[in-house]
């Protein structure tokens, strides 16, 4: 039979008074978990632990010692499963506790310890000198032991034998027995040490009330949220680029890299990743009413006043910055063919989740870990642009329908062009249908040549000048070096006014671009258009600007 319970971790002063309030619990069931479930967020992760428990007849405290520090306790929610309907009662999750340590106690026994090891050591150090005592003796007085050095007797040789060897043994026998007292001594002293330098378990305590009216084994799924954990989407762009006939193709792969620091090793989970947002607030920002009003003058104050006295400036704002600690290192090699494992995607009309296949690993400390969520090809219309206002080189450009149900994320994408890598760009938030364009690096058989053909400040007038001017005009040449034909686009700028006295025309002379203010920015323009196999075509364009002649007028980029 399954139950399902959701409790609300709350402070441990509100779950002491609850405790005290309900039945008394049995006593209390040492439980172990282990992390089966993760889902990662742009900001944060959920994580599910199993634990199996065998429970006996009535009520039981499940105690689990193995929980993260990092986890937010009131994300803390209990389901469970067993031979007979569980009951489950209050949650609560526990700060660790180091034991109280008396240090000057601690300090004591550590001097009295460390006190009785130097008498150990002088009573080695004395044992040691007998021995060598003994050993002299044995090695000199063989030349004669009589009174006047004459040889005695065997017998008594014997006799003088027998009293060095039992010093050396006495000696040897107190060396041992006092090393072997120090060797405890020193254990004794590092335990006291390790007492002193304790520091709090490094993890949550997580108590768990369960009643079951009969013995019987139950699986209980803890689920929590942490913070320190965190995905970005990143892109590899595969473009084929065809040939006569294939027509060019796109491969994007999108890849969720990984990084996590909850204190926890995720070891064979189950692991997903979502789009939710998980720190953001559920509602909308409340907008305050904004009025406008003259300033108002400050009011007079008594001099000695609190207002009068200076108070320090208040701290700027804390901006938060989120690194993207990137492995695309690792992906401008040549692409490995082989097959990636590739993730099941569960898409909502909110949010999407892409459930990865088999388990995976990721320990707290790791780094970054790149894993392939999915892959679709498209097809591609290639087109070449160009402003060679600023750089002559043409840029090979791609664009696609974006097909997939789930949004683009911004991202970073790493660039293939045949196979061979030719840079990095980025992805903007493309929904489903939009138009996607990339950049696929130079093409060198496609030449940009752009002149200046005039150049010219003079003045404008009849009879008595008026006004200043400069015009100026350009010649763009493009030659399409493929055997077959592209698109291309060049773009060019024409100055803008802000001023009604400054005026800005556009010459006869220029050829009509096709697009005006493209990418909404003003006065930029584009010419577009098919260039054959080996064709060869110029843009001319010329604008003049005319201003009074008491003033000065200077050409910027915009802000």
């Amino acid at each position: 039979m399954r139950i399902t319970a959701s409790y609300l971790a709350t402070t441990s002063l509100v779950l002491v008074v609850m405790a005290t309030a309900s039945p008394s619990w049995a006593a209390d069931v040492d439980a172990t978990s282990a992390i089966d479930t993760v889902t990662v967020y742009p900001d944060g992760a959920t994580v599910t632990r199993i634990i199996n428990v065998d429970l006996p007849s009535g009520d039981s405290t499940l105690v689990a010692k193995d929980f993260p520090l990092t986890l937010d306790t009131s994300s803390i929610r209990v389901e469970g499963e067993g031979g007979a309907k569980l009951t489950i009662g209050t949650i609560d999750a526990r700060s660790p506790r180091a034991a109280p340590v008396n240090l000057p106690e601690l300090e004591k026994r550590i001097e009295a310890l460390n006190d009785q090891r130097a008498d150990l050591q002088g009573a080695i150090d004395s044992a040691n000198a007998r021995r060598k005592f003994a050993e002299h003796f044995a090695e000199a007085s063989p030349v004669g032991i009589g009174e006047r050095g004459e040889a005695r007797p065997i017998a008594e040789w014997r006799t003088a034998f027998a009293a060095v060897g039992e010093e050396i043994a006495s000696a040897d026998a107190a060396i041992r027995e006092a090393t072997r007292k120090q060797r405890e001594i020193d254990r004794q002293v590092a335990q006291l040490e390790a007492e002193r330098k304790a520091k709090p378990p490094s993890k949550l305590e997580v108590r768990m009330e369960v009643a079951s009216p009969v013995a019987t084994k139950a699986t209980l799924r803890v689920t929590y949220n942490v913070r320190n954990a965190r995905w970005l989407p990143l892109y590899d762009a595969r473009l084929d680029t065809g040939a006569k006939d294939r027509k060019p193709q796109l491969e994007l792969v999108r890849r969720a890299e990984i990084t996590q620091s909850t204190g926890e090793d995720w070891s064979n989970v189950a692991l997903g990743v979502s789009t939710v947002r998980i720190s953001r607030s559920g509602s909308a920002p409340e907008l305050n009413s904004l009025v406008a009003q003259y300033p108002q003058s400050p009011k007079p104050r008594a001099l000695g006043s609190v207002a009068d006295i200076p108070m320090p400036a208040p701290a700027p704002p804390v901006q938060r910055k989120m690194e993207a600690a990137s492995s695309d290192a690792a992906r401008e090699e040549f692409a490995q063919r082989a097959e990636e494992r590739r993730a099941v995607a569960e898409i909502g009309d909110f949010q999407a989740t892409f459930r990865i296949p088999g388990r995976v690993s990721l320990g707290a400390a790791e780094g970054a870990k790149s894993l392939k969520i999915a892959a679709t090809t498209v097809p591609a219309d290639l087109s070449v642009r160009a402003a060679p206002v600023i750089d002559p080189t043409a840029f090979l450009e791609a664009s696609f329908k974006q097909t997939d149900d789930t949004t683009l994320l911004p991202g970073k994408v790493a660039i293939y062009r045949d196979g061979v890598f030719v840079g990095r760009g980025k992805i903007t938030a493309s929904a489903k249908d939009d138009i996607v364009r990339l950049g696929f690096g130079a093409d060198d058989k496609v030449k940009i040549e752009r002149a200046v053909l005039k150049r010219n400040e003079g003045s404008a007038g009849l009879l008595v000048t008026t006004s200043k001017t400069d015009e100026r005009s350009f010649k763009t040449t493009v030659r399409n070096g493929h055997d077959f034909p592209i698109k291309i686009a060049i773009e060019d700028q024409l100055p803008v006014s802000e001023n009604e006295e400054i005026v800005v025309e556009m010459l006869p002379a220029t050829m009509p671009p096709t697009a005006s203010n493209i990418r909404d920015k003003r006065g930029v323009l584009e010419w577009s258009f098919d260039a054959k196999p080996g064709e060869a075509r110029d843009i001319n364009f010329a604008w003049r600007i005319r201003w009074p002649k008491d003033k000065g007028v200077v050409i910027v980029p915009s802000g």
